[in-house]
């Protein structure tokens, strides 16, 4: 079993696409494309526009200019062959207070893996790799701050995807857990996975980084 399971595709296509609310623009039109396989790391400062581009390619914002798209797939998270190829953390995931960490991850594990010896080797392999294994009995609101962040990275990624969106995975985090992060997103690397991870760490951004995308001048 490995996290992340799927098969090798996960082309990114931003053509001139932006997201204008009231008037006010969220996301100025850019253009990207990502390969199978590569890493785009988001630079800039907040309000430069990282998490509005992590949403449009999620399928949770709309482009009011452009277009994106995802295996020649408009990005729509109404579609359920681009909710299948995609899976993203962008904030902390919705919790359940009455479930443990455990029933959380079995229930989305069980959600998408047809064979159940399946869906319990990647729990296995997700609390060990992310150090959750002496907590999975706890229920959410137990948890510290960076704690819950290594829960929310757990819940997006008990399934499989072929590209993972990721918003600022290194907050809450101290430099221990930082590091098991990092070597998770390493692993999805050598099996393929296609990765846009938006971040203000320096650290982060030279451990994965295949090409960077910076939204303004700052580092």
């Amino acid at each position: 079993m490995a996290i992340g399971r799927c098969n090798a595709s996960g082309m990114i296509e931003v053509r001139d696409a932006g997201v204008t609310v009231d008037g006010v623009t969220l996301l100025s039109p850019i253009s990207v494309n990502v390969t199978v396989g590569e890493t785009l790391v988001v630079r800039g400062r907040n309000g430069s526009g990282k998490s509005t581009l992590l949403r449009l390619l999620a399928g949770a914002q709309r482009p009011t200019t452009g277009q994106a798209f995802i295996n020649d797939l408009p990005v729509s998270g109404r579609d359920a062959k681009f909710r299948r190829t995609v899976s993203a953390m962008i904030g902390l995931p919705a919790e359940a207070p009455d479930l443990t960490l455990a029933d959380h991850l079995g229930i989305v594990a069980a959600t998408w893996f047809d064979d159940a010896s399946a869906a319990q080797g990647i729990t296995d392999e997700l609390v060990t790799a992310l150090g959750l294994g002496a907590l999975t009995e706890r229920f959410p609101h137990e948890l510290s701050s960076g704690q819950r962040q290594l829960f929310g990275l757990a819940l997006i990624l008990a399934r499989p995807f072929e590209v993972l969106m990721l918003d600022e995975p290194e907050q809450r985090l101290d430099s221990e857990h930082l590091a098991a992060v990092i070597q998770v997103l390493r692993g999805l690397q050598s099996r393929g996975r296609t990765l846009v991870v938006a971040t203000h760490s320096e650290e982060l951004t030279s451990s994965i980084e295949h090409r960077r995308l910076q939204l303004d001048e700052s580092a």
